[in-house]
């Protein structure tokens, strides 16, 4: 096996790349990684410098991996900004790291994809070329962030430390309805979220699934508006997406697009983007140009969870953090990272660290779990 390391994923056609790494997982498919890149979201202006992996078996691709060149740690959502201050007080530097994730995506999903190989064979033959980059300094080390449950045992078995994080996930219980689902909360959560849904139609506001051909330009442009106030607002700068990027998707992903559009007096004023498989949904961006009383709960949430049990979808992934989802029947689950640290002191100094972390995260999951809404005689959804 040989490995090709490439700085655009257009040198990969798109009907290969894809038979690899498949449609239905919407962050890995040739379409969203070229929008990314072409729209100027990932390039050197935004310290995501595409490097993506392609193994070959002779002369056969059988495996990639998307990676890319990181000057720095924004957008990741699995923070080592204390580890590269480390690295900076001792004189040692930490950028560029070499970065496998899809970009400002926390959503966990294939990283490393095979066909017609062994997938420890491929990974073994990755990492011994990702081992020759560090070994002469061209990156500080290699991480893996998000990656699916089934390839992690290949991380593993190549000595990676693994990290731990947590999220807040909705799983469906095969509910036929969004009461159907609220009957599994005690009585008083149960009337608490109601109310809290009440608050919304008692404004006025109203709100609508838009998908497919209801994409048109109109609504790129409103939701555009929304995302980038909702980001001026809360950073004092516009967001790490342009127009470009959320208008190719619309072309060419559309049938993968969810859209939450909320209207007072049918005028837009909100909107909550979602992208789903065939089994997930997966709320990413969200937008408004007013403050509504309860409005990103049913926007982001709530909307979320009919259109799940609606398409018999069987888990919804709203993104990364969020305590408040707790309350409202997302359990917390936990994530993984990998890393393969070249320092050496550095590595022992991580893997001591990773350690510590995953005891502390194990104890808050399961404290975490005990504020579920969820009846005593009920398990946790996911478990």
């Amino acid at each position: 096996m040989h490995v090709r390391f490439i700085q655009q994923i257009s040198d990969c056609p798109a009907q290969e790349w894809n038979a690899l790494s498949g449609t239905d997982y919407p962050f890995l498919r040739h379409e969203f990684l070229y929008a990314l890149e072409a729209s100027g979201g990932v390039g050197k202006k935004s310290g995501w410098l595409p490097y993506h992996a392609l193994i070959y078996q002779d002369e056969q691709l059988v495996g990639l991996m998307p990676l890319y060149r990181k000057t720095h740690s924004y957008g990741e959502y699995v923070f080592d900004w204390s580890w590269a201050d480390a690295y900076q007080r001792n004189g040692i530097a930490y950028y560029p790291k070499l970065l496998s994730a899809i970009p400002f995506t926390p959503a966990t999903g294939p990283r490393l994809c095979v066909k017609n190989a062994e997938r420890q064979a491929v990974a073994i033959a990755l990492q011994q070329s990702i081992g020759e980059l560090l070994d002469n300094g061209d990156f500080s080390s290699w991480h893996v962030l998000f990656p699916s449950e089934t390839e992690r045992p290949a991380y593993t078995a190549l000595q990676a430390l693994q990290r731990t994080g947590v999220q807040y996930h909705w799983f469906n219980q095969a509910y036929t309805s969004f009461d159907d689902f609220l009957a599994t909360f005690s009585s008083r959560k149960r009337k608490n979220l109601r109310k809290e849904r009440q608050r919304v139609t008692d404004q006025g506001v109203s709100l609508k699934v838009l998908t497919g051909e209801d994409l048109n330009a109109d609504v790129w442009q409103q939701f555009y508006h929304f995302y980038q106030s909702t980001y001026a607002k809360r950073s004092g700068h516009g967001g790490y997406l342009n127009q470009d990027f959320f208008q190719r998707l619309g072309e060419t992903m559309a049938e993968q697009i969810v859209l939450v559009m909320a209207y007072d007096n049918d005028k837009p004023v909100a909107a909550a983007l979602n992208l789903r498989s065939s089994d997930t949904l997966y709320g990413r961006y969200w937008g408004c140009i007013r403050d509504i009383d309860g409005l990103h709960f049913e926007a982001c949430y709530y909307q979320g969870i009919e259109y799940c049990i609606a398409n018999g979808l069987k888990r919804f992934d709203p993104g990364a953090q969020g305590e408040h989802k707790i309350q409202r029947g997302f359990t917390p689950i936990p994530t993984y990272s990998m890393h393969w640290i070249a320092h050496p002191a550095f590595r022992d100094a991580i893997a001591r660290f990773v350690d510590e972390e995953d005891e502390h995260m194990a104890r808050y999951t399961e404290d975490a779990r005990s504020l579920l809404p969820f009846r005593a005689d009920l398990s946790p959804a996911g478990d």
